[in-house]
């Protein structure tokens, strides 16, 4: 079954671009040239990802990824913009976005990205589904994952979390009791290198802390370790 793709721009020669190269990649695509009839859109035809533009009028794109996250809607999103600021890159993956491009772009890349999130998102199933016969969840402590519903629960208290919060959780969870350096998070969690940057992987850290640790300033669950990276232990293990 192809994929259903939306593409929210307010310029048209953005639309035609994409929306050709795309279809020529053998997707399904819909397009939309404002923040509200976007996230319309994006609610009421559940497309399987959302190519959305960060500068638009009615309702900008950090407001359009922000609400659909709050409304608990996790289809994944590339973001893109005419900025190469790092605060908007940061905080439009803080909010929920899966990947980031700047203006202006090769269609050829804007097809490489979502094929790739795509296999990651298909990958990160594949891994899961292998998880013993009996149970439908990961567990560690008081921390409860159940990968194909993307959900995660704490003290049997559900969690809200972004997709890239959860995706993260999962990975560090999956490789329990390992050391993992931000480079290595990066890679698997975002699937590609932003150019050694590694604050967000910080931030997303920061994120679950707050939502998994009685005190974020002694974690029993996410441990720092000084130098390397990160590591999930259970509570009791260290």
């Amino acid at each position: 079954m192809e994929k259903r793709i939306l593409v929210v721009d307010d310029e048209q020669s953005i639309l035609t671009l994409l929306k050709y190269n795309l279809e020529q990649a053998g997707f399904k695509v819909m397009t939309a040239m404002d923040g509200e009839e976007g996230m319309h859109l994006a609610i009421s035809e559940k497309p399987d990802l959302i190519v959305l533009d960060l500068m638009l009028p009615r309702l900008d794109g950090i407001e359009v990824c922000k609400q659909l996250r709050q409304q608990r809607v996790l289809t994944p999103i590339l973001m893109l913009t005419a900025k190469d600021d790092e605060f908007d890159k940061v905080l439009g993956l803080e909010l929920g976005a899966d990947d980031y491009m700047t203006k202006p772009f090769s269609p050829r890349e804007v097809v490489a990205r979502i094929k790739a999130i795509f296999r990651r998102t298909q990958l990160l199933l594949e891994e899961t589904s292998n998880i013993e016969e009996e149970s439908d969840y990961l567990h560690i402590g008081g921390l409860k994952i159940y990968p194909e519903l993307y959900e995660a629960y704490f003290e049997d208290r559900l969690l809200e979390l972004t997709p890239k919060e959860f995706e993260l959780l999962l990975y560090l969870t999956k490789h329990k009791g390992r050391v993992l350096t931000r480079d290595q998070l990066l890679s698997a969690v975002w699937n590609y290198d932003f150019v050694g940057d590694t604050r967000i992987v910080d931030v997303h850290i920061s994120h679950l802390r707050e939502k998994i640790e009685e005190n974020t300033k002694k974690p029993a669950y996410i441990k720092t370790i000084r130098g390397l990276g990160y590591k999930l232990e259970g509570p009791k293990e260290g």
